[in-house]
């Protein structure tokens, strides 16, 4: 008879494959704008993206490529200035356009680059006062999330070979 107190080979390996945040992370947006400004990085949007914006907005699809996008990355992003800060983050550092971010906004901070270890996690932190606090995200809802962020970079990719070729 087994020890209830004994792992099976198969249980020791399910505990091994586990994420590193398998206990969950504390989370929470405090409207800050800091993942909206400091290093440069694509924030991708798809071409749906580009339209709701672009009709908030009052502007062609057109227009808002020329006026807020940049090629500069894999994918069409929205232009920075040249202090890193988004083009459509406001002085007060609210988001001009938050109802309507693009996904890689929506997603912040459960990418998988963040997520990767606890050093990437914690360098990330150190730029984010709402990572580390707040309410605990539990695995199930940060690997939701994490999920959304690699299904919509995967679409990115469908979307814009078939835009732009």
């Amino acid at each position: 008879m087994k020890n209830n107190t004994e792992n099976t080979s198969e249980e020791t390996e399910d505990i091994d494959r586990r994420p590193w945040w398998s206990g969950g992370l504390h989370f929470e947006c405090l409207g800050c704008g800091r993942c909206c400004r400091g290093e440069p990085g694509g924030i991708f949007v798809t071409p749906e993206e580009e339209k709701r914006i672009a009709a908030f907005l009052e502007l062609s699809a057109d227009e808002f490529r020329r006026r807020y996008e940049t090629g500069r990355w894999r994918f069409p992003s929205v232009k920075e200035s040249r202090d890193g800060r988004c083009v459509m983050n406001c002085p007060d550092n609210r988001c001009r356009v938050y109802a309507l971010r693009p996904v890689t906004c929506r997603t912040w901070p459960f990418w998988p680059e963040v997520l990767a270890s606890p050093e990437a996690w914690n360098a990330a932190a150190a730029q984010c006062p709402g990572m580390n606090s707040g309410p605990l995200w539990e695995a199930w809802q940060i690997d939701a999330v994490c999920q959304a962020q690699v299904q919509y970079m995967q679409r990115l990719a469908e979307a814009w070979r078939k835009e732009r070729c």
